[in-house]
């Protein structure tokens, strides 16, 4: 499936700002980038690189003015995101070297303290991918996914007791679960077509079975082409923009998803 993916942030600076920004998607997985645009309101140096997850970064001193930039990709994707039942556990010493770093606590992703939380939700479960749909089942049932609710990251922990979060925190706290029982897993951030209200959406991933598998306590099912911009560890590493001065005097992202049908 083909889709087309548009992100327009526009920024109102008071004094030059530096910036870093991740809003390109990457081929790689269940999608590949066809094409993309990447477009600033002023003239600006920029430098581009990957960083130590792969992402696609961004770096420039954004001026003192209403400044925007505007991002798009026609991607080709998957309408369904893969399911495999039963695709087993990976032993530690079998994961691959660059999948450990998804074991570990994170800041929003404490899993040191929800072992205990964990086994219960699994109690009798088969190891591996099982075990991570129940985790989410959970999380959906126990969790209310409540768009706008957050402005800030909650820690897995916090979003758990608290009862409700945004789709940041509900894959936080898959995440810690997951963690805190061996299963490494990490954060995705990207589109996602016909969210709604639609924003950029945000969902987990979970390595059994010697691969990624996408897992979303949001959603009833994993139906909807999605678009992945960026991975990471938790909400810290994935962030759309980091700015490095006083807050801006206003933002606003505005995005787009649809599927190409010409």
């Amino acid at each position: 499936m083909r889709v087309r993916v548009c992100s327009d942030l526009e920024i109102h600076f008071e004094v030059e700002t530096p910036l870093i920004l991740m809003l390109q998607p990457l081929s790689g997985g269940l999608q590949q980038v066809l094409e993309e645009t990447f477009s600033y309101s002023h003239r600006v140096k920029v430098d581009e690189y990957s960083d130590v997850f792969g992402n696609s970064c961004q770096r420039f001193v954004a001026p003192a003015a209403e400044f925007a930039v505007h991002a798009s990709s026609e991607v080709e994707t998957a309408e369904y995101m893969d399911e495999s039942p039963g695709a087993p556990f990976v032993n530690i010493q079998d994961l691959p070297i660059d999948v450990l770093r998804y074991l570990i606590p994170t800041r929003y992703c404490e899993s040191d303290r929800l072992g205990d939380v964990t086994r219960n939700i699994v109690a009798d479960t088969l190891l591996g991918y099982n075990q991570v749909y129940e985790v989410a089942a959970w999380i959906r049932n126990n969790v209310e996914y409540v768009p706008g609710s957050s402005e800030i990251p909650l820690s897995a922990d916090e979003v758990r007791k608290q009862g409700h979060g945004v789709c940041r925190d509900l894959a936080h706290l898959g995440i810690a679960l997951c963690r805190s029982i061996s299963i490494p897993a990490r954060i995705v951030v990207g589109y996602l077509v016909g969210l709604e209200p639609m924003d950029l959406h945000a969902w987990f991933e979970a390595y059994v079975g010697n691969r990624w598998y996408a897992f979303d306590p949001t959603q009833k099912d994993l139906s909807g082409a999605r678009v992945a911009i960026a991975y990471g560890g938790d909400a810290a590493d994935v962030s759309m923009f980091h700015l490095f001065g006083p807050l801006p005097l206003s933002s606003r992202l505005r995005v787009r998803a649809d599927i190409v049908t010409d």
